[in-house]
C-alpha cells in the first residue's frame, strides 16, 4: 500500500513532535544506552588503570562462572527476593485495603505509610542499625534476648529484609490502592444479592480487577530487589562476619569495580544481573495472561 504523501501542515507537526521528544530521547541515549553499550565492551576487558582497558575475550565471565563467591552472592540475591516480595506484596495489598474502608484521617493514614519512602535511606538505615543493634538495641530490649541481628549469619539477610518491605510496603500500598478505588461498588453489591460473602468477592472481584496493578508492583519490586545494594552497604561493612552470607550482586559489584579496581570483572557482574532481571521480566510477562485480568 502506497503511503500518503504529508501537506505541508502534517509534516511541520510532526517536525516539532520530533522536536520536542528529543530531549528525552537524547538523554536517554547518552545516560542509558551508551553506559550500557560501554558496560558490555567493558565486561570484555581487562582495566589497566586511568580509563584504558584491554580486549581479553571471555575471561572475566569464565572467572565469574568459576568463584564460590559470585554464585553465593547470587543466591544471596534471589533469597533476598524470595524473603522481601512476597511479604511486601501481601503487606502493601492488606494496607491497601485497610485505607481503602471508611476510616477517619484516611488522608494521614497514606502519608504515614508513605513517609519511609521519601526519607533518606542513610538516614533510615542510622535508625534500623540503632534498633537491630545486639548489646542495646530496640528488639531485643523489648523481646528480651541478645541477638546479633546484623552480624549474625542467620539473621542478616532477614534483618535487611525486613528494612526493605518496610521501606517500600507504603509506596505499593498506594499504587493497588489507586487499582482498588477503581473497582465500581456497583459489582460488590450484585455479587452481595447473589449471596457472596466478604472472602468470596475478594477472591471473584478484587483479586481479578487489581491484578494489573499487582503485575506492576510485583515487576517493580522484583526489579528493585534484584538490584538491592544500599541497605547492605549502609547497614554494615566489609568487617561484618555475616557480609558473605548478605552480599548481593550488586554489592559484589561495588567491591570489584570501586574497592579492587576491577572494572571489567564488575561490569561482566552488571551484565549477568541484567541477564537475571530480564530472564524474570520475560518470565512474569509470560505468567501474566494466566493470572492477570484487564477485562471482566
Amino acid at each position: 500500500m502506497k503511503k500518503r504523501k504529508l501537506s505541508a501542515a502534517e509534516r511541520r507537526e510532526e517536525n516539532w513532535g520530533w522536536i520536542m521528544v528529543a530531549p528525552t530521547i537524547i538523554g536517554l541515549f547518552i545516560l542509558n544506552i551508551w553506559p550500557f553499550i560501554q558496560t558490555i565492551y567493558t565486561s570484555f576487558c581487562e582495566h589497566l588503570g586511568f580509563g584504558k582497558y584491554k580486549f581479553i575475550g571471555i575471561q572475566n565471565y569464565a572467572d565469574m562462572f568459576g568463584s564460590a563467591e559470585f554464585w553465593k552472592a547470587t543466591w544471596n540475591t534471589v533469597w533476598f527476593c524470595i524473603l522481601t516480595v512476597p511479604v511486601g506484596m501481601v503487606l502493601a495489598l492488606f494496607v491497601a485495603m485497610l485505607l481503602n474502608t471508611k476510616v477517619k484521617f484516611k488522608g494521614g493514614f497514606r502519608t504515614i505509610f508513605f513517609l519511609p519512602l521519601v526519607c533518606a535511606p542513610a538516614a533510615v538505615a542510622m535508625v534500623w542499625q540503632w534498633i537491630f543493634n545486639g548489646e542495646y538495641g530496640v528488639l531485643n530490649q523489648i523481646l528480651g534476648t541478645n541477638i546479633q541481628w546484623i552480624t549474625n549469619s542467620k539473621t542478616a539477610v532477614v534483618a535487611v529484609a525486613i528494612v526493605s518491605v518496610w521501606s517500600s510496603v507504603g509506596y505499593d500500598a498506594v499504587l493497588l490502592l489507586a487499582g482498588l478505588q477503581n473497582i465500581p461498588k456497583t459489582l460488590y453489591e450484585a455479587n452481595s444479592i447473589d449471596g457472596a460473602g466478604k472472602v468470596r468477592q475478594f477472591f471473584t472481584i478484587t483479586l481479578p480487577m487489581i491484578s494489573p496493578s499487582l503485575f506492576s508492583v510485583l515487576i517493580m519490586r522484583l526489579m528493585a530487589s534484584m538490584k538491592v545494594y544500599d541497605l547492605i552497604y549502609m547497614m554494615s561493612d566489609s568487617t561484618n562476619p555475616a557480609m558473605a552470607d548478605m552480599q548481593s550482586l550488586m554489592y559484589l559489584f561495588y567491591r570489584s569495580s570501586f574497592v579492587a579496581g576491577d572494572r571489567g570483572y564488575g561490569s561482566a557482574i552488571v551484565i549477568w544481573t541484567v541477564c537475571l532481571i530480564l530472564l524474570v521480566t520475560l518470565f512474569q510477562f509470560w505468567g501474566q495472561k494466566k493470572w492477570v485480568t484487564y477485562d471482566i
